[in-house]
């Protein structure tokens, strides 16, 4: 596997594209279980493990399928499911016509969904019994069918997998869409696969069977990257499936399939994590699991404090190799446009360097901190934007070019976080540039790390959202609302903590409110919408 490895990386052939084609040509044992999803797929059971050879045959039955629809080379098509099989089958199949699968989280309420189908103009989409309420819109397109009828074309007749080009688009997926409407991220053969090629390849392969579990939207960026690298990496990966209803039972699902099938390590956004925080982990069986990787928004200290006590770890020692308890925590700030993680960092029992720290970039990427008005960089400890040049970075927005352009600055990707660095090269991010808010005199109001700070202050604190804006007399106002752990005190005056949290911002302190999961809005990726949470806010002031 290792000569695999090394083969698939050094073959400039191989990309997000065609990770099935090229396992092939490269002598891939296609016997082994690879692939494993929660649901049923083509009358095969869920939870049966895939092999490389029924992967590629029910690919293949798709693309037959897809091709005698007319579909074909740059033509885009809308993904709209909810099963990770149907997003992760689908987009092979796609890519093995060299069309443009266009993956949409199945979160994304039905009427954005239709207007943002309308922006991609695209050839045709497939939707699933969860989302047939799409056919009732005006797309601009044609519903191409059903995804269970995908899996009915004859895979013999499939037409020769598709040879592509660096350049050539692979995917569109889209952002969170925390701000307004999701925007439409396109990626390339090359920079969707390009962290796998540099790093996933070539670092060490771990101890023993490595059995990962991706609780990852499977339509986002990140989804496809971690299933391409399971499958080049020779890797057992199980793909969960976004089953709909409370987050809490999404969650609860996550734990009972970390139980059942036995992880080494699990994949999942931030979100998932203050998820997993509701829960007593100590009274679940997570001793399989070695590492939890985040991407997405930088996780907080609590949160990753609370994972790293449960799973364990391997130690060597004079007496051999030993099993322990304690799991290692690696956190990573990606987004779709960025493809992917551009920083690492690790966590592990006793490990202190927390606050936002977000580790140090990847090899290949180039990170500058800007200020966006000089575009010069900004010194040792000052806040400035981040500015990143990669080869994962995406090649722009599908049928927007203005935005492509407004997020490039000096050569660099402006990726919208707000960060200092440290003097010892350890990068920190406090805020997202769209929910900071200038307080005048250099003093400025960094909402996540506010929140940090609060949840490390108030321990009955489950999770914590900060909403900064300007009322209507144009001052600063801000807002804090509290998700508290069961049993907490909601009566109990957190004012200190949070004033402290808030630090110099803590003058524009407003309210606090004790608040129910369902009263924080959150995107199709379970990211806060601060947007939408600041015009509700201001609304509600009005009213009053």
């Amino acid at each position: 596997m290792s000569n695999l490895r090394a083969a698939l990386a050094e073959d400039m052939r191989v990309g997000a594209g065609n990770v099935l084609l090229m396992l092939a040509e490269h002598g891939a044992d296609r016997d082994t279980p690879r692939v494993t999803f929660d649901v049923d797929v083509d009358g095969i059971p869920a939870w049966t493990p895939f092999s490389l050879a029924t992967l590629t045959e029910r690919v293949a039955a798709r693309a037959e399928w897809f091709a005698g629809r007319g579909v074909g080379r740059r033509d885009p098509v809308a993904i709209y499911v909810t099963s990770s099989a149907d997003v992760f089958l689908n987009f092979f199949a796609l890519t093995w016509l060299g069309a443009i699968p266009a993956l949409m989280n199945g979160n994304m309420p039905t009427e954005i969904a239709a207007a943002y189908v309308r922006k991609l103009r695209g050839t045709g989409v497939v939707v699933d019994a969860d989302h047939a309420g799409l056919r009732e819109y005006d797309l601009g397109m044609p519903v191409l069918g059903d995804a269970s009828e995908t899996g009915t074309g004859d895979p013999a007749k499939a037409p020769p997998h598709f040879r592509h080009d660096g350049e050539d688009p692979v995917a569109i997926t889209h952002s969170s869409g925390t701000t307004r409407m999701p925007t439409a991220v396109v990626h390339s053969h090359h920079s969707l696969f390009a962290a796998i090629r540099a790093v996933r390849l070539t670092e060490a392969r771990p101890y023993g069977q490595v059995r990962e579990l991706s609780a990852l939207p499977a339509a986002h960026a990140a989804g496809i990257i971690v299933i391409n690298q399971a499958l080049c990496n020779g890797y057992q990966i199980l793909c969960l499936s976004a089953q709909g209803g409370s987050l809490e039972r999404g969650t609860e699902r996550i734990l009972d399939a970390i139980e059942r099938w036995r992880p080494t390590g699990v994949f999942g956004f931030a979100v998932t994590w203050s998820e997993l925080a509701r829960f007593d982990l100590s009274t679940r069986d997570l001793g399989s699991v070695r590492i939890w990787s985040s991407t997405g928004d930088c996780a907080h200290e609590t949160h990753v404090r609370n994972l790293i006590a449960a799973g364990s770890h391997v130690e060597w020692t004079r007496n051999g190799m030993v099993q322990v308890a304690g799991s290692k925590f690696i956190d990573m700030l990606g987004s779709s446009e960025m493809g992917h993680s551009a920083f690492f960092m690790t966590h592990r029992l006793g490990s202190d360097r927390y606050d936002r720290c977000v580790g140090r970039p990847y090899p290949f990427a180039e990170v500058a901190l800007l200020d966006v008005v000089t575009g010069e960089e900004v010194p040792v400890g000052q806040v400035g934007q981040c500015g990143l040049r990669a080869p994962t970075v995406a090649p722009g927005y599908w049928n927007d070019s203005a935005a492509t352009y407004r997020t490039r600055l000096g050569g660099y990707y402006l990726t919208g976080d707000l960060m200092y660095r440290d003097e010892d090269g350890y990068y920190y991010q406090v805020d997202r540039a769209t929910d900071a808010l200038d307080l005048g005199d250099g003093t400025w109001l960094y909402t996540a790390l506010s929140e940090e700070r609060i949840l490390t202050g108030c321990p009955d604190v489950r999770d914590c959202t900060v909403v900064a804006a300007r009322d209507d007399d144009g001052g600063p106002v801000a807002d804090v609302l509290l998700v508290l752990h069961d049993g907490a005190d909601p009566a109990r005056d957190r004012g200190e903590e949070i004033r402290a949290g808030l630090g110099a911002a803590a003058h524009v302190l407003r309210r606090i409110d004790v608040v129910a999961d369902d009263d924080v809005v959150l995107g199709p990726t379970g990211k806060v919408r601060k947007f939408i949470m600041r015009q509700r806010i201001l609304a509600g002031a009005a009213e009053r």
